[in-house]
């Protein structure tokens, strides 16, 4: 029998991989749903080529502009997973959740519900949202499985190893595009600039974050709230080339190593893996390319980065919730070029030195809409410290 698919945010990076090795394997697999946002022309493809007959639109006027092109299809049209929930059948296999930012959240929370595994392709709702999503893993009985490359590669090195034999977990980092790059020059550097990632095809939000570093302030907080470890077992190290993705050292002397290429099917691919049929979709291990692996430490000078990393043992959920929303909304201000690279460090810490989020006071969030409150406050808060700082 076939496993049931649902992707969430399919026609982005991580969705539309994951179809492409759906459709090496179409025997093993049927796509029950995919969602997008705004992107209806990819959808329509991934709809005609996998024959789907549920999608969700989460944006309200796509959704309107485009219900009656797929009712006339016989395509069930949903605005919501809530929507989509209440019309299905049965249980999905397995859900592969890669909408970007927080609106992630709900969905995820959501599909955790009716699936029996979910692979979370999504730093921002981890972050803001892992004891709700914690909570409902163990209510509904739902695998996880990381998808972000270094997770998925410390989820790989530790399994079947007792958390009391860990000394070290080593999260590497390519360095982004900014690597060889002086710091002076840097400050002139522009979106093109920043979203030409060296090793990696990634989104724009995602490259910035990556040339900033605070892709690995992310990952470091994933990992302390999926492993359970404290982030004195964590440390980060530049690897160029993102051939190792993940060094964990036991108290035994060993250290193992996870090395795949370049590509997010790897972890898409092992997370897909109910049968050992399906089709290999990566290349052949290349020996010439870990012959220089060259292992360097953050440079504190050029990447301001440091000063978060040294704050994040005193975070508690309402500061990383503040961090998400802070840095998703310069991100995008970054963009759309309102802000230099620069301000993206200087606003961040504003934000998160500011006293007026006590309203907010919470150890961990009890409910969604404490999140929603909260990030939606600090966005506009975020959008008026830019806008005086660009006076």
């Amino acid at each position: 029998m076939k496993k049931k698919i649902a992707i969430l945010g399919s026609t982005g990076s991580i969705g539309s991989t994951t179809l492409k090795i759906i459709l090496k394997n179409k025997n093993f697999f049927q796509v029950d749903l995919l969602s997008t946002n705004k992107n209806i022309n990819r959808l329509k493809k991934q709809v005609k080529i996998f024959r789907v007959k549920n999608i969700i639109i989460h944006n309200i006027t796509k959704f309107n502009q485009n219900k009656l092109y797929f009712k006339k299809k016989k395509i069930n049209i949903f605005k919501n997973v809530k929507d989509f929930k209440k019309n299905y059948k049965g249980k999905l296999d397995y859900v592969m959740s890669s909408i970007i930012g927080l609106n992630g959240l709900e969905p995820t929370l959501d599909m955790i519900q009716i699936t029996k595994r979910i692979g979370i392709a999504n730093k921002e709702s981890i972050i803001c949202g892992w004891n709700l999503i914690k909570k409902n893993l163990n209510k509904y009985n739902t695998e996880f499985i990381p998808i972000d490359s270094e997770h998925f590669s410390i989820f790989e090195l530790i399994k079947n190893e007792k958390p009391a034999s860990i000394k070290k977990i080593y999260i590497t980092a390519s360095g982004g595009p900014f690597l060889k790059i002086s710091k002076s020059k840097l400050a002139k550097f522009n979106p093109q600039n920043a979203i030409k990632h060296p090793t990696w095809k990634m989104g724009k939000k995602i490259s910035v974050d990556s040339s900033t570093l605070i892709n690995k302030v992310y990952e470091l907080i994933e990992a302390k709230k999926i492993f359970n470890l404290s982030y004195d077992k964590f440390e980060i190290i530049i690897q160029p080339t993102s051939y190792v993705h993940a060094i964990v050292e036991f108290k035994n002397g060993i250290c193992k190593i996870l090395s795949h290429p370049t590509s997010m099917r790897i972890p898409i691919y092992n997370s897909l893996l109910f049968t050992n049929k399906i089709s290999d979709v990566y290349e052949s291990f290349d020996i010439n390319k870990i012959n220089n692996l060259n292992f360097q430490k953050i440079d504190k000078s050029k990447f301001p980065v440091n000063k978060l990393l040294n704050k994040l043992s005193s975070f508690d959920s309402l500061h990383e919730t503040i961090l998400v929303s802070a840095n998703d909304t310069l991100v995008d201000l970054f963009l759309k070029k309102k802000i230099k690279f620069f301000d993206i460090y200087a606003i961040l810490e504003k934000v998160l030195s500011l006293k007026q989020y006590k309203k907010f006071k919470f150890l961990k969030p009890q409910n969604l809409d404490q999140i929603v409150k909260l990030s939606e406050n600090v966005r506009l808060k975020t959008i008026s410290l830019s806008v005086q700082s660009t006076i």
